[in-house]
């Protein structure tokens, strides 16, 4: 009994041993399904939730060549208050981390892992804009620029030569070469960056005008196009007359009549004009007095928009010499000295017709 008693139970334990790994196997391949899922729900929660903010909304700019662990921690040092290390493991198990941009961002309340990284992969950045107004001299685009927001200011010590210089044109007038627009920006950047673009801009325009102009213009280069059309834009700003304007100083070029503007007299006043032109500024040469001397002054005096480089390009024909303010905004033409006096009279002193 003894013996077929071993005998029965030996099978039975080694049975109950052989079956014992493979529950285990199967509680332990269990155990580690239920911890990826565990790990994954709460990987999603994360994912999905906006992060806490210190404060509303948190801003970060990135340098080209940032690394993705360091963005992950400008945004934590920024006001995103989570593990800088979760957001890094988000960023490289997306695998989207190398395709984050340059550029400066800004998150606000409900904004989610997902929603953050996606910002900068498409480069969703926060611009900044600075506003260049045609007919501004180039002294007051720097005054704008200088007080442009987020705007990083390295030409604030140069003078005019030496920014030329540094925009790869040394020995080029800075007046007129830059297009009045609306610049948008990313923060940080210089503004020596935005004088390029703007400068760039004025290039291919001025360009452009040039190759379209009129076959008998009276210039002979795209110089004196940029100076003529900026004397026009400070001439008038009605669409209407701008062709005009620009037709009667190309009449005037042509016959070799004194250009006689005075807004080229004023810009030669420099910061001694105060807002009232007398005769003996009319009377005292500078190299920018029109009434003193014949042909285009050296340099553009102000930044002309696109409508008056077209005009300047392409003049409207007219037999027109002259033309005298209203008082509105429009201008009266004359083709006489009699006539101009005539209007003068009226609209400039007050008088009868």
């Amino acid at each position: 009994m003894a013996g077929t008693s071993s005998g029965r139970w030996a099978p039975g334990r080694a049975g109950q041993t052989g079956r014992t790994p493979w529950r285990a196997l199967v509680g332990l391949l269990l155990a580690i399904v239920l911890g990826v899922v565990a790990v994954a729900g709460g990987a999603w929660y994360w994912l999905s939730r906006p992060l806490p903010l210190a404060a509303a909304p948190v801003a970060v700019s990135i340098e080209p060549g940032t690394t993705p662990r360091a963005v992950a921690q400008a945004w934590v040092d920024a006001g995103v208050q989570t593990d800088a290390r979760l957001l890094f493991e988000w960023f490289r198990w997306s695998g989207l981390a190398r395709q984050i941009r340059a550029g400066s961002y800004e998150i606000g309340p409900g904004t989610t892992p997902r929603q953050l990284l996606d910002k900068m992969v498409r480069g969703d950045e926060v611009l900044e804009v600075v506003r260049v107004i045609e007919g501004w001299t180039f002294r007051q685009m720097r005054a704008a620029l200088a007080t442009a927001p987020h705007l990083r200011q390295v030409t604030a010590t140069m003078t005019e030569a030496e920014l030329m210089a540094a925009l790869g044109v040394p020995g080029v007038a800075a007046e007129g070469r830059f297009f009045p627009d609306t610049y948008a920006y990313s923060r940080g950047v210089s503004d020596l960056t935005v004088l390029k673009r703007a400068h760039a801009a004025m290039q291919r325009r001025l360009e452009a005008a040039w190759a379209a102009r009129q076959p008998d213009l009276p210039l002979k280069s795209p110089d004196e196009l940029l100076i003529l059309a900026s004397i026009v834009e400070k001439e008038t700003g009605l669409e209407a007359d701008r062709g005009k304007v620009a037709g009667v100083f190309a009449n005037r070029l042509r016959i070799g009549m004194m250009l006689q503007t005075d807004p080229t007299v004023i810009y030669g006043l420099g910061e001694r004009f105060d807002g009232n032109l007398r005769r003996r500024d009319l009377e005292t040469d500078t190299p920018f007095n029109t009434y003193t001397r014949g042909g285009l002054p050296p340099t553009p005096i102000a930044l002309p928009g696109q409508r008056a480089l077209e005009a300047a390009a392409n003049p409207e024909a007219t037999r027109a010499l002259y033309f005298v303010a209203r008082g509105n905004g429009t201008s009266v033409f004359s083709e006489t000295l009699t006539e101009h006096n005539r209007a003068v009279n009226r609209y400039q002193r007050g008088g009868s017709p």
